[in-house]
């Protein structure tokens, strides 16, 4: 089976899941996307990854209305890559993946309704992230659905989104998302003692240490974290607190002014940090806090799980029904400062363990990782060819991970698909 993704853009996280792709396709495995979106170093580790089967493309047209950035459904963006649909068939696909409905996903959809190639569609969507999609945008998709063969989700609240547009749930799969768990505990583990003593001391970190990783806007709840912090005790836990924001945006100078207004006291501000030095920041955190007022899936969220930290997560964040427990964290509606500054109390209380806590972070998450997305993502492969008739499927892969539910609810579609093999 030759496999073609065919994405706009994609970040650091998807590269060892695109290097497993082509491991485990026996190198029939080919990434189209824009060279002039993806971040220079992103192209660099994927042609590394990849070689000749990373394939950039440049100069994309776009029509674009209203903002393209922050809450989804505010802008639109309808884009048109010169000579991508050729390129896709210079490839000689079997079968075509892409990520979402929108972006580059219009070539899949136009080769699966003429030329009948398979298609998977890798999905992060929620209810609550497309709680204001227009009419036309579930119009669009109701009618796209047609033209895609299986959607693998990254969990649950993604699934019930997709059964929502009338998909069917037998050619719904799960378990595409996936943080780069084993290298980001390599670089953990090789942060030193000293390294980790000198940033607490540069950043005067005291006490329990909440960790924030990510762009600095409304939309990622920091405001309202503030809003939370100011009601937490000075001393919740006999020593001061410490909320440690790294990452930078346009709402910067507006939290550090929120700060000193309000004589928000523990709040450290480090500024971006390239995601290959992201390490020596979760060395330095006893707990890890998401906030944010909408995302499919924080992958940050696993990122600290791999560094062996526990969750405080908005319930406003796709991935917690997969990712947090009462055993490794606290789920929390960041629209309710109450709320969270009674989490924030209760982490600083259970101090002691919060590294035990982390422990099972660590357990939680290495079903997560590039390997299992990658399996996940052939075995959709192999659904997908199986309903077109291709006989095209890969042999002797392991079988799928378990859904969100921890049922293997995609048994028939397994079975199934190594029946027509």
């Amino acid at each position: 089976m030759k496999a073609v993704w065919v994405t706009k853009s994609f970040l650091d996280y998807r590269i060892p899941i695109f290097e497993e792709l082509s491991r485990l396709l026996d190198g029939r495995f080919s990434l189209i996307f824009n060279a002039d979106y993806v971040p220079d170093r992103c192209c660099r580790k994927v042609a590394r990854a990849l070689g000749p089967g990373a394939r950039g493309l440049r100069g994309e047209r776009a029509w674009t209305w209203g903002p393209q950035r922050g809450f989804a459904n505010k802008g639109l963006r309808i884009p048109y890559q010169p000579g991508l649909v050729r390129t896709i068939m210079k490839e000689k696909p079997d079968v075509l993946i892409t990520d979402g409905f929108f972006q580059w996903t219009y070539a899949a959809l136009w080769l699966r309704a003429t030329r009948g190639i398979p298609h998977v569609m890798c999905y992060e969507k929620t209810a609550h992230t497309e709680r204001n999609a227009q009419w036309y945008r579930t119009a669009y998709r109701k009618l796209a659905v047609r033209w895609i063969d299986v959607i693998c989700c990254n969990g649950r609240l993604c699934g019930e989104y997709v059964r929502s547009l009338g998909f069917p749930p037998d050619r719904i799969t799960y378990g595409h998302m996936a943080a780069d768990v084993d290298g980001l505990q390599r670089n953990a583990a090789a942060v030193t003692d000293e390294q980790a003593s000198r940033l607490t001391a540069q950043l005067d970190l005291k006490g329990v240490v909440f960790l924030f990783v990510g762009r600095l806007i409304p939309l990622k709840g920091i405001r309202e974290l503030l809003v939370a912090w100011q009601q937490l005790d000075v001393e919740p836990a006999g020593q001061p607190a410490t909320l440690l924001l790294v990452g930078d945006g346009p709402q910067k100078e507006e939290l550090q002014r929120y700060c000193d207004e309000h004589k928000i006291a523990h709040v450290r501000f480090a500024g971006a940090a390239d995601y290959d030095a992201l390490a020596v920041y979760y060395r330095c955190a006893d707990a890890f806090v998401m906030p944010t007022l909408e995302d499919n899936w924080s992958l940050v969220v696993p990122e600290a799980m791999a560094c062996g930290l526990p969750i405080l997560c908005s319930r406003y964040n796709g991935c917690w029904p997969e990712l947090v427990t009462a055993a490794n964290g606290w789920v929390f509606d960041p629209l309710a400062p109450s709320e969270v500054a009674k989490v924030l109390r209760e982490a600083c209380l259970a101090q002691t363990r919060l590294a035990q806590m982390g422990e099972i972070s660590k357990k939680i998450v290495s079903t997560h990782t590039a390997v299992h997305a990658a399996r996940a993502i052939c075995e959709s492969a192999k659904l997908a060819c199986r309903r077109v008739g291709h006989g095209f499927l890969p042999s002797a892969l392991p079988d799928a991970p378990v859904d969100s539910g921890g049922s293997r609810s995609g048994r028939a579609w397994r079975e199934n698909a190594y029946h027509h093999c």
